[in-house]
């Protein structure tokens, strides 16, 4: 038996910019820790900025499997686009960050190579992500009906 169910334009809209409102807090609260961390640190505990900045972004990064699993097959094709390229920025820079972090960290030292790391994915994260939000909240969304086919 099918059974018709009602999306809606609101639901498709957030869902389409879920990934990049998670992504942006993510990194923005990540740098902020990164920041406050060597703002109050002392010599004795250089460490702390580094380990500070990191839980954000790991929990983020293991939540976002999740979440983009979760609407990487929804019926509307706008939601997919947007979930799509908030995907790749996110997973690009970061996984680029993995393979060229090391390297930039190395090649301007200290504080300067992990300051440097963080602005590099947060040039590339934040900034698209707003205009996407931003992008999705002024398109027109519509209601959309599916079928589901329920087991009894």
């Amino acid at each position: 038996m099918k059974v018709k169910r009602v999306i809606s334009a609101k639901s498709s809209r957030f869902s389409a910019q879920l990934f990049n409102i998670a992504s942006v807090f993510a990194i923005t609260a990540g740098i902020t820790a990164l920041l406050l961390g060597k703002l109050f640190a002392s010599h004795k505990i250089g460490f702390l900025p580094f380990v500070l900045s990191f839980p954000p972004l790991m929990i983020w990064l293991a939540a976002s499997i999740f979440v983009y699993a979760s609407i990487a097959h929804h019926p509307n094709e706008r939601t997919r686009h947007y979930h799509r390229w908030a995907g790749y920025r996110f997973y690009g820079a970061t996984g680029a960050m993995v393979v060229f972090g090391q390297v930039i960290y190395e090649w301007l030292g200290g504080w300067s190579g992990l300051m440097a790391v963080w602005v590099l994915i947060f040039l590339i994260v934040v900034p698209w992500g707003l205009y996407d939000i931003w992008k999705a909240a002024r398109e027109d969304w519509q209601d959309i009906t599916i079928e589901v086919a329920i087991h009894e």
